[in-house]
């Protein structure tokens, strides 16, 4: 398992890509496919099966910081068993349900499961399992979650197919085989079998005894209390709450803002369903240059991107379509580039003691850019009937967040102390 020539990591990582492309293609993506068949079934609204949709972003949200603490008490197999069983199990209640409040109680409790399996857990243990290459690597893992896309139109099959009723029955069973079987090849940590993070072999430590618990003290071993106290958390806490802010509300009105200003739907669509797609240039890029140079300019040059495009995107009714290809291109960098960057610079701040805890809390909070920046669009619009004084708004926001996040004290020096303490105690123990 701990060889040099292949580094047991990289299974894991490959375990939790899928597990993030299969509930994101199921449970995320997968849901567009079924929206129509139900809201005709019982002639119920869009905007109450949308609902559901929502329920299930603010409740992962709300959830974030309770699985990073479980992650660090119990670690991620029997995180990812539990959310198997549940997810499951709540996709096979939504194939029984009758009624509106039956619909959003399954999509409550799929969104329990999917919530120990997909956003913290991964990029946490990939934190656990890298160092130096950490930033590509959760770069790779998210991924997984654009990835999912490309089941749609076999979910959209199996639909249509069998109806979806029987599909919810057959994704339920599917989830149980699929992400119990990848859980078993999840581990929780190198040390625990006689590695370091990025495959350095450190001899035959068994848990809790020799340089296995050398490597643990010699990390950071900050609490999610005290990383709380810390100017860095806030700093960086910031960027990201701008991030999100400015991500989830482009991401919803969209396509309404393109129809308000005459471009078709078509083009419309296109543009929208290229942002997740093209955002995977950004996580690896992103991810491969954060693992080169200081992250935190690194992640606040996406954050930066962002703004740019906003800029540009406020003023798409007076340029032609060469303004709205611009701004997918530069939209989609900037969205996909900081999400592998901000579980890397938690990471590098505060050691992988309480990683779990703190990536949790982190993402639960990034919830509140989340919740208001969809509705402020909203109300933009419905007061000045256009979206443009938002986007221009919202560009401001992240060049803030931008400036907060490369405003963050600098970590160097703490890190370079405690390599080189660790360095001297593997060569004094060989």
């Amino acid at each position: 398992m701990g060889s040099k020539k292949f580094f047991y990591g990289w299974w894991v990582l490959g375990a939790l890509f899928l597990i993030w492309a299969y509930i994101s293609g199921v449970v995320s993506f997968g849901f567009t496919s079924a929206f129509k068949p139900i809201a005709d079934e019982f002639r119920w609204s869009y905007a109450r099966v949308s609902i559901a949709a929502s329920i299930r972003g603010l409740e992962i949200g709300l959830l974030a910081p309770l699985v990073g603490l479980l992650l660090d008490r119990i670690g991620p197999r029997k995180l990812i068993f539990t959310g198997a069983l549940i997810t499951g199990s709540g996709l096979i209640f939504l194939s029984r349900i009758h009624s509106l409040l039956a619909f959003y109680g399954a999509f409550a409790v799929i969104a329990v499961g999917t919530s120990t399996s997909i956003g913290v857990l991964p990029v946490t243990v990939i934190g656990y399992w890298f160092h130096k290459r950490v930033s590509l690597a959760t770069g790779i893992v998210v991924c997984g979650s654009a990835a999912g896309g490309l089941l749609v139109p076999i979910i959209t099959i199996v639909i249509d197919t069998f109806g979806w009723r029987t599909a919810m029955v057959v994704f339920g069973a599917a989830t149980w085989l699929i992400l119990s079987s990848l859980a078993i090849i999840v581990r929780h940590s190198p040390e625990r079998y006689g590695l370091f993070p990025d495959g350095e072999a450190c001899g035959n430590a068994v848990e809790g005894h020799g340089l296995a618990r050398l490597a643990q003290n010699n990390y950071k071993d900050v609490s999610v209390w005290q990383a709380l106290k810390t100017r860095a958390f806030w700093h960086l806490q910031t960027g990201f709450i701008c991030h999100v802010f400015a991500i989830h509300a482009v991401l919803t009105h969209a396509m309404p803002y393109l129809s308000s200003i005459g471009i078709s739907r078509a083009t419309g669509s296109i543009a929208a369903g290229a942002i997740p797609v093209m955002s995977v240039a950004g996580r690896l890029s992103f991810g491969w240059f954060g693992d080169r140079q200081d992250k935190r300019r690194i992640t606040a040059i996406g954050i930066g991107l962002i703004a740019i495009s906003l800029f540009g995107f406020g003023f798409l009714d007076r340029s032609g379509a060469w303004l709205l290809a611009l701004f997918v291109v530069l939209f989609s960098i900037g969205y996909g580039g900081p999400v592998p960057m901000m579980p890397a610079l938690l990471r590098e701040y505060f050691g992988k003691s309480h990683l779990g805890s703190i990536v949790g809390f982190s993402q639960g909070l990034a919830m509140i850019g989340s919740i208001t920046g969809q509705p402020l669009a909203g109300f933009v619009f419905d007061t000045y009937g256009q979206y443009q004084t938002a986007w221009i708004a919202f560009a401001a926001v992240n060049v803030f967040g931008a400036l907060s996040v490369l405003s963050a004290p600098k970590s160097t020096d703490q890190i370079r102390s405690s390599e080189s303490a660790l360095s001297n105690d593997i060569r004094a123990a060989s």
